[in-house]
């Protein structure tokens, strides 16, 4: 009789690669690893050889980065999405897609549960189960750092536990941040980030990116285009979504752009510190921001900035796969019919500079926001709509003078 199949989500990193004899060991499952590829670059050097070397029956890794940048990574450039006024989600947004991607293989391979490597303490045990659980309820689901099976509570115990079962690591318990890399972002924890009294090491930490001190004198020109809230091309050539940000993560990451510090609240009601690096994505928040200044009106403006704090706070939350979630992306597209244009920046230590911005649908209007008096505009109108406006505040004040 055959054995019963588990899918793990595999990253190729300690956490996961411990999970495939333990499982073995403890559920008497054929483990099928699943690496979804969402731009993780050198780290899915010798995954095959270092999954079946730990156990694995299979590994399919499943190249996602185009549709993780056009289905995943747009929807939140479009909303302006950012936890905590920090955070650009790069891993949160992720996480659904990895969930989906898991289901289909599950499906695929007529297994009957899913595995994960998140732990107890984090968010992305959350993201995963919830996207699991939306898309395949009937799925069983196991999570190791939560199982009274699991024994290892240390990076050190699971390198034990590997060596005790004959799998060599390339991993260091005592130097190695926590780190999850795609196409939009690197994050890393740990170390001498728990404490959050002492500054990172930054000539050791960082990734993709020189910190603001080590970057050119001189500034970086760049041109974005984009149509509908989408972006199009750099520097006059179009191109792939995930070209766009590719290109401005060397761009960015060159000039400093987009470190980030934080001590955010995870949503199993901790604070936990990390630094993010998404220099092209905080490139591309700004410019496409800088055409929504051009183009929303007022009132659209206002209200989709609650929306968008919202759409950033179910993303983190992992509630992707939610009724709410889609219906705030259909107001955000009704809001991005007319985000089209130019945005011209400079690229200089850290900072990204305006250097003009144009749209054919641009609502500023030179004539009105002149300081010269033009035919649209009479300043006299301004004194009774000023006299309405501020009725209210006039009628309290006279009886609180009143009561004085």
């Amino acid at each position: 009789m055959a054995k019963e199949k588990v899918v793990l989500a595999y990253s190729g990193g300690l956490d996961t690669t411990a999970i495939i004899p333990w499982l073995k060991e403890n559920y008497d499952y054929d483990v099928i690893c699943c690496c979804i590829n969402c731009g993780q670059e050198e780290e899915l050097d010798n995954l095959e050889e270092r999954a079946i070397s730990s156990g694995a029956a299979k590994l399919y890794v499943l190249d996602v980065v185009d549709e993780f940048a056009d289905e995943y990574i747009v929807p939140c450039i479009r909303a302006h999405a950012v936890y905590e006024n920090k955070y650009l989600l790069g891993t949160s947004m992720a996480r659904p897609l990895i969930a989906k991607k898991l289901v289909e293989t599950a499906r695929k391979e007529g297994a009957t549960a899913i595995c994960h490597g998140a732990t107890g303490k984090g968010n992305d045990q959350i993201r995963f189960e919830l996207g699991i659980k939306a898309l395949a309820p009937d799925l069983k689901i196991i999570a190791p750092w939560r199982s009274d099976k699991w024994r290892m509570q240390s990076r050190q115990d699971e390198i034990d536990y590997c060596k005790e079962h004959g799998i060599d690591l390339p991993f260091d318990a005592a130097s190695s941040y926590s780190r999850d890399r795609n196409l939009w972002h690197i994050s890393h924890e740990g170390l001498e980030l728990e404490d959050p009294s002492k500054g990172p090491d930054y000539d050791h930490l960082l990734v993709m990116s020189v910190t603001p001190f080590k970057a050119p004198d001189e500034a970086t020109d760049i041109t974005l285009t984009f149509e509908a809230g989408v972006p199009k091309s750099l520097n006059g050539t179009p191109m792939k979504v995930s070209e766009i940000i590719r290109a401005l993560n060397k761009l960015g990451g060159e000039n400093g752009i987009g470190i980030v510090d934080i001590v955010e609240n995870r949503v199993v009601g901790m604070k936990s510190r990390g630094i993010y690096e998404t220099p092209g994505g905080t490139i591309l928040y700004e410019a496409h921001q800088q055409l929504e200044e051009l183009i929303l009106d007022r009132d659209t403006y206002t209200a989709k900035k609650d929306v968008a704090n919202q759409y950033a706070d179910l993303v983190y939350e992992g509630k992707w796969f939610t009724p709410l979630r889609e219906a705030d992306q259909a107001f955000i597209e009704s809001t991005q019919k007319r985000v089209t244009g130019e945005v011209k920046l400079k690229l200089y230590k850290g900072n990204i500079i305006k250097n003009g911005t144009t749209s054919p649908y641009s609502l500023y209007s030179e004539s009105l926001a002149s300081f010269t008096t033009g035919d649209l505009y009479d300043h006299h109108d301004a004194e009774g709509f000023i006299n309405l406006f501020g009725l209210s505040s006039k009628v309290r004040g006279m009886l609180w003078k009143e009561e004085q």
